[in-house]
């Protein structure tokens, strides 16, 4: 009978992400999904520093989570001049690794901070869901050419888990804003018709032509009649 044998670093991977699966999937919010997923990549591939930035809807990109100052400082960085490798894997939907830190020449800048901070080489993963970018994963270590091809094949599995994760963290973050906001508009509308014996349509219109009236969102002007019960004016946001 034959036996196959698997390499004990594969069979490690293969328990250890069957475990962050399920903590991926426990995990009720985005930052807590980015922050598991940082925690875990330190470990599993060995690596100095890990970090996660998130891009929203709009394009902006923020500093999700970092498991030290290295990845906080270089995404500053990047963010400020709004060019670097981070920016480009998320804006092109590519894979950057960068074996060797200091004889990078595409981003000077980046360069020479990165090696002051003792970076030898860094990959950067992005995070997509469908045709979405939703932000990327980084991976530091502190020699050149530290990533052999099991690292960066573990660092594929684990964007791979990331995305899935994070993408359905936001949808379920997304998902109980709505319903609070649904919440909110109905307890102003509760207020309005009790003082105004209006019916819910006409207590809904005058929300509606009110946050019209003053350029707020519907749900600025729900927020205000709860905090205050009046329709004064609410701060603009």
């Amino acid at each position: 009978m034959t036996q196959s044998i698997v390499p004990p670093r594969v069979d490690r991977n293969a328990r250890a992400f069957a475990d962050l699966a399920v903590q991926l999937h426990e995990s009720p919010t985005t930052a807590e999904t980015a922050d598991a997923v940082v925690r875990y990549a330190i470990p599993a591939i060995a690596c100095s520093h890990a970090g996660i930035a998130l891009q929203d809807a709009s394009g902006n990109i923020t500093i999700g989570t970092v498991s030290s100052d290295v990845p906080c400082v270089l995404y500053t960085i990047q963010l400020q001049h709004g060019d670097g490798p981070m920016i480009a894997s998320i804006q092109h939907g590519v894979v950057l690794y960068i074996p060797d830190a200091a004889a990078e020449t595409r981003w000077p800048a980046w360069s020479r901070r990165a090696v002051d901070l003792g970076v030898g080489s860094v990959v950067h993963l992005p995070l997509t869901a469908g045709s979405t970018t939703l932000g990327v994963l980084s991976l530091f270590k502190q020699v050149c050419h530290g990533f052999s091809d099991d690292d960066l094949a573990i660092a594929h599995v684990l964007a791979r888990h990331a995305s899935v994760a994070v993408a359905t963290a936001q949808r379920r973050e997304d998902m109980s804003s709505r319903v609070d906001a649904r919440k909110l508009v109905g307890q102003a509308m509760g207020i309005l018709m009790e003082r105004h014996d209006l019916d819910a349509d006409q207590a809904f219109a005058v929300l509606r032509r009110y946050a019209e009236n003053n350029d707020l969102k519907l749900q600025q002007v729900a927020e205000h009649l709860v905090a205050t019960r009046h329709l004064t004016e609410p701060t603009q946001g």
